[in-house]
């Protein structure tokens, strides 16, 4: 099977994609990236052939400011631009992130059949959920159900406008108004950071978090012989700043930590603060480091919680933008974890010291970790659903 997987430049979707192109690949199929240009050579290196997604770079008119219309808008020229370029591939299928939605409309100009990757738990408006993002539980009982149900009327305009604004941008380059959908949506994540909810899309199948290390060299933890703190600042731009600084500041063994204890700062941007003796900072395989982990203290973005689970490490979380305080709620819920906001030094050292001397946690993010029994295979996922489109 010959496929493109089509997702924009951010980490927390570039990685998911490369994932899963390097899950093709083992299956026998034939993948290609479309992404931005700073994952090409990543990604060749790793042996999957790359191409450029055009018309990333906004234009005049553009404006950002309006989601609905960078989402769609945007996405409908950029669908044009790339037309050619997945016309040249001879695709049997194209898998389109979820937020990069000009993927799964040049897949239709080209009468192709197309998944839809949501690198995350669903995200999909719910008639028995609040909104997502809000980070609440459903509601119980009649005041809980009503409060949903407000909340729902209260952003449902901002649904039927993006709606309206995605049908627009359809006619613009040719296709009809109303969006038919994936044949299928991959919900790359795990059951356990799912919630239950009525209207589960059929179309929907949840196949497991895509993991993608983007480097091959792995940290060492420095001597000792109390506890390891994992810190990961966020790779989002809605991300809290500071953390990596902070903690460095903080931690500190004998005093705020355990004696002994030991804080390896993991990121993309490396080395670039002042490091105790007792820490390291740098680019490392997140996999390798969370095998040695006692907490991690990240910002609740998908893909470092989902591997935090997998490794059975507990955690403390400091959301910043996007959807990332919906996830770390989630994890409160959950038991795996604790949530800060606002930061402090304070409020940091107290949440690492609870987490860290409370072993609940542990066994609630281990519970967690092995829900990934219950997942399908999302090669196996987009085969089936090439069989059924023919």
């Amino acid at each position: 099977m010959r496929v493109a997987v089509v997702a924009g430049p951010d980490p927390g979707h570039a990685f998911p994609a490369i994932a899963l192109c390097l899950k093709f690949l083992a299956a026998g199929d034939e993948p290609t990236l479309v992404t931005g240009a700073q994952w090409l050579d990543l990604a060749g290196e790793r042996g999957v052939d790359a191409m450029l997604l055009a018309g990333l770079d906004p234009v005049e008119g553009d404006d950002d400011a309006d989601s609905g219309a960078k989402l769609h808008r945007r996405a409908a020229r950029m669908a044009v631009l790339n037309e050619r370029g997945l016309a040249d591939l001879d695709l049997d299928l194209v898998v389109s992130d979820v937020i990069t939605s000009c993927g799964g409309m040049a897949a239709e100009m080209l009468r192709l059949p197309w998944v839809e990757l949501n690198p995350h738990p669903l995200y999909r408006p719910s008639t028995g959920l609040p909104p997502l993002g809000s980070g609440l539980a459903p509601g119980v009982g009649v005041r809980g159900h009503l409060r949903d149900a407000v909340m729902r009327a209260l952003t449902a305009r901002s649904w039927r406008t993006g709606q309206r604004q995605r049908s627009a941008a359809r006619v613009e380059i040719g296709l009809p108004a109303s969006d038919p959908g994936p044949e299928r949506r991959l919900i790359a994540t795990l059951p356990a950071l799912e919630v239950p909810r009525p209207d589960w899309p059929a179309e929907a199948v949840v196949v497991g978090p895509l993991h993608f290390e983007p480097t091959t060299t792995v940290l060492e933890v420095p001597d000792g012989t109390g506890p390891v703190i994992v810190v990961a600042p966020s790779t989002a731009v809605t991300g809290t700043q500071g953390l990596a600084e902070l903690a460095l500041e903080t931690l500190i063994p004998g005093q705020t930590v355990p004696t002994g204890a030991r804080v390896v700062v993991s990121r993309l941007a490396g080395r670039d603060a002042s490091v105790p003796p007792w820490a390291v900072v740098g680019l490392g395989r997140q996999d390798a480091l969370l095998s040695h982990a006692d907490v991690v203290v990240g910002g609740g973005g998908h893909g470092l919680v989902a591997k935090a689970l997998l490794a059975g490490v507990p955690m403390v979380l400091v959301p910043g933008g996007g959807d990332q305080w919906e996830i770390s709620n989630r994890i409160v819920r959950q038991g795996s974890g604790r949530l800060l906001r606002p930061l402090t030094a304070g409020s940091l050292t107290a949440a690492v010291d609870d987490v860290l001397s409370s072993p609940r946690y542990r066994e609630r993010a281990r519970e967690a970790g092995e829900s990934i029994a219950d997942v399908a295979d999302p090669v196996r996922v987009c085969h089936d659903a090439l069989v059924r489109s023919r």
